[in-house]
């Protein structure tokens, strides 16, 4: 887990997000050993971070951060890219996630890496909906 301990992610978590959203440190302990789950970081900094699963052909985003502070520099498109690598090679052929309907940028940025809007849950984050998004993974070619 890059030395980072469920404290840290939770704090970093906490200054990302209100309400609802935020993770606990035991949140995220319980995530962490769960063997299913892996983590991609930005950096031992952990500027950002992002934490899925992947059961079967499926992998879910549980949540993608990067700090206040690092923001708009590209790190989540990174984190996005790194995470998609890692659920193709575990053997993920497609990938969900919910998002809060008003995080506008987390939407342009699942929009521009080719996920699809294909759901809604009602006051899923206290007042505010989550959309469902998936995509749909091509696995790589191999030589032969």
């Amino acid at each position: 887990m890059n030395d980072l301990s469920a404290d840290r992610l939770a704090a970093i978590h906490a200054r990302a997000f209100d309400g609802p959203a935020r993770w606990s440190a035991p949140s995220f302990r319980k995530a962490l050993a769960d063997p299913a789950c892996f983590f991609i970081s930005e950096s031992d900094a952990a500027e950002g971070f992002a934490l899925g699963r992947v059961v079967a052909d499926e992998c879910e985003l549980l949540t993608l951060v990067v700090d206040p502070e690092f923001r708009r520099r590209g790190i989540a498109r990174t984190l996005l890219r790194c995470f998609e690598t890692e659920a193709r090679r575990r053997g993920a052929t497609r990938m969900f996630l919910e998002v809060a309907a008003d995080n506008h940028f987390a939407l342009a940025l699942y929009e521009g890496a080719q996920w699809s809007a294909v759901g809604r849950r009602p006051a899923y984050y206290g007042d505010v909906d989550a959309i469902l998004m998936e995509r749909t993974l091509r696995q790589t070619q191999q030589a032969g």
